[in-house]
């Protein structure tokens, strides 16, 4: 046991990557905790429609959730380097239970504007420590499949979590309560893993100037993505719960889109290893302007349409996520990981925020198909930009590229161990 608390796997000589089982704990923990926030996600929309509240109170739930993690991206460093991993991941889990507490007191859009704004915060920290909790103990030879394997656990959690929603009372907090518990349960994994603790982690400056310089178009595509992922998954079932889509339906379509991430990111990764990955931004840019104008013109169809239109939606903005990940670690030198991908965690972080914000602000004004709008003017924007760069700039030579990683939109980029713990190479993300 180190100093923090935290159990210790001794390792044996010259063995960097930790057993399995160990490494299964974080990856299981956050999987259970998927589970509860993709049922919350879904239930709080619905349920304020129930209760006969206007659209806009859940638009501004998201906008809180989204400044909360805010200041998960910068107070989180300084939690673990105080506490440790294990204890840090713990505090998060409970804090998550308190939000959930607080939703199932009722329907009190200001209490849930709180909670929300907790829940943000915690599960941003949750991310930025098990990531590189994970990124500490595993060997640069399987890396990449075991963050393939914790982003897809975590995706299909959320799916899954979204799914129960059709099986809870709406009109009590049995949502609420389904969240707390797996939340709990999520605890165990970690609270008894022997998966040894990294070292305090490095105080990553943010410097966005010279981030731009390194990468204009990896910074440009974590705005943008920030904005979408917001805009897609944090207003759809918002959305849908104001067009009378009924709780089946909705839960339905919030189990449908993480799908999306799976089905596009692979191929679109592979095509990025193969050619300039901004070409393949261009095209994901496009597939959500196309989506997002499908979206409307399906507007209120059946159920089956929309979910075939929202999963593309979905999956193409998330690959916009990992792919300007992988571009910008391409042009980065190794002394710059630690500075880009903080800036990136800044640029994520403020348009997740601000988007959204802007978002509710339209929803009160012109109802909720309002997100749809918003996410493709940003399409558009970014997909401009990329064309811009591709006509002005030399792309990345094949041999400086530093390979593709699945990703989701839904977690932040780990910013405190930007290189391999063993003096490897660093990775690309």
């Amino acid at each position: 046991m180190n100093q923090t608390g935290e159990m210790v796997e001794t390792a044996l000589p010259g063995e960097n990557t930790a057993p399995a089982i160990a490494i299964a704990s974080v990856v299981i923990s956050m999987a259970l905790i998927a589970i509860g926030n993709g049922l919350m996600f879904a239930y709080i929309p619905v349920r304020l429609g129930v209760a006969g509240l206007p659209p806009t109170w859940a638009a501004i739930i998201v906008t809180s959730l989204s400044a909360g993690g805010i200041a998960g991206c910068l107070l989180t460093g300084r939690i673990v380097r105080r506490v440790g991993h294990a204890r840090a991941f713990m505090v998060m889990s409970a804090l998550i239970v308190l939000s959930n507490a607080a939703v199932g007191a009722g329907p009190y859009p200001l209490v849930w504007v709180g909670a929300r704004a907790l829940y943000g915060f915690a599960i941003c920290a949750l991310f930025i420590v098990s990531q590189s909790w994970l990124n500490d103990a595993i060997g640069n030879h399987i890396r990449g499949r075991v963050m393939a394997i914790f982003y897809v656990a975590y995706v299909v959690g959320l799916g899954v979590g979204s799914y129960l929603l059709s099986f809870v009372d709406i009109n009590t907090s049995q949502a609420p309560m389904v969240g707390i518990v797996f939340t709990a349960l999520s605890i165990l994994p970690v609270g008894m893993t022997r998966l040894r603790p990294p070292p305090p982690p490095e105080s990553a400056s943010v410097a966005f100037r010279r981030a731009w310089r390194i990468s204009p178009v990896g910074i440009a595509g974590m705005m943008a993505v920030g904005g979408l992922s917001m805009m897609i998954s944090g207003f759809a079932p918002i959305h849908a719960t104001a067009k009378g889509y009924s709780q089946q339906e909705v839960a339905t379509l919030m189990f449908a889109m993480p799908l999306g991430t799976l089905l596009f990111q692979i191929p679109f990764g592979w095509i990025s290893d193969r050619t300039d990955r901004r070409y393949v931004l261009i095209a994901a840019a496009l597939l959500v302007l196309l989506a997002g104008l499908a979206a409307h013109a399906v507007d209120g169809a059946a159920l089956a349409l929309v979910i075939v239109v929202y999963v593309a939606w979905s999956g193409a903005g998330e690959s916009i996520y990992s792919i300007s990940s992988a571009h910008a670690n391409d042009r980065a030198g190794r002394d710059d990981l630690v500075t880009l991908s903080s800036s990136m965690l800044f640029a994520w972080s403020v348009s997740g925020f601000i988007i959204p914000s802007i978002g509710t602000v339209l929803t009160a004004v012109y109802g909720t198909q309002s997100f749809m709008y918003v996410a493709i003017v940003i399409a558009v924007v970014f997909g401009l930009f990329v064309i811009w760069r591709v006509l002005t700039s030399r792309p990345v030579e094949a041999e400086s590229m530093s390979g593709f990683a699945p990703m989701t939109a839904q977690a932040p980029l780990p910013v405190d161990l930007a290189f391999a713990p063993d003096g490897d190479e660093p990775v690309g993300r």
